[in-house]
């Protein structure tokens, strides 16, 4: 004879729907930042700012002026994020620490570069224009294609040379040839022309009346 099942006890019985337990809920946690987000000021490392604030300046920055910046009461952690990033420079081979001059911090090549420096400096100042080669170049830009004899007529002097040399630093080019006799070459701007002045194209170069002092 089986045995019939027995019966559960009532408190082993669960409720269908269990009470509700009204709780506070924990505020939300708050969402990951998405890969490749750029950082928030505050949680940038010193050094790296302080290294950054260092390459943009064109001058030396006394501690007290960097600290300043940085947010900073006292001076002593500018001066060893300092001594932090010259011994990174060091040790691998950094062509450049930084230096204190003149009261304050600045970021330098060192001595055994300067030669190299220097050869870069006397290029730029090989390439700069004079005034006699930039007047000539703005007459080319505005009255292209133009003829030599023209841009002689409207300056008053001889330009050979100074067209020559303005060839030279690919900003003017022969564009083609007069339909008169001899055939005389006309000349123009280059591409090159337009990067250097940071133009998209010959209209935006200024229009004449803006170009006249103000009285």
């Amino acid at each position: 004879m089986s045995e019939e099942p027995k019966s559960a006890s009532p408190e082993s019985v669960e409720p269908a729907n269990p009470p509700l337990h009204l709780a506070a809920e924990p505020p939300p946690e708050p969402a990951p930042a998405a890969a490749g987000a750029a950082p928030t000021v505050d949680s940038m490392p010193l050094v790296q700012v302080l290294e950054a604030i260092l390459f943009a300046s064109d001058a030396p920055l006394s501690a007290g002026k960097l600290a300043q910046t940085l947010g900073l009461d006292t001076t002593r952690p500018v001066r060893q994020a300092i001594e932090t990033l010259n011994a990174s420079y060091a040790e691998r081979q950094a062509a450049y620490r930084i230096e204190e001059r003149g009261g304050g911090f600045q970021l330098l090549t060192l001595p055994q570069y300067a030669e190299y420096i220097q050869r870069l400096v006397r290029k730029r100042e090989e390439n700069r224009l004079t005034p006699a080669a930039l007047e000539t170049l703005a007459i080319i830009a505005y009255k292209q294609p133009i003829l030599r004899v023209d841009v002689e007529a409207i300056r008053g002097v001889v330009c050979g040379e100074v067209i020559r040399t303005l060839m030279e630093y690919n900003l003017v080019k022969i564009v083609g040839r007069a339909e008169e006799v001899g055939r005389p070459m006309l000349y123009g701007t280059t591409r090159h022309f337009l990067e250097i002045f940071g133009l998209a194209s010959l209209k935006d170069l200024p229009k004449a009346e803006q170009l006249k002092e103000p009285r």
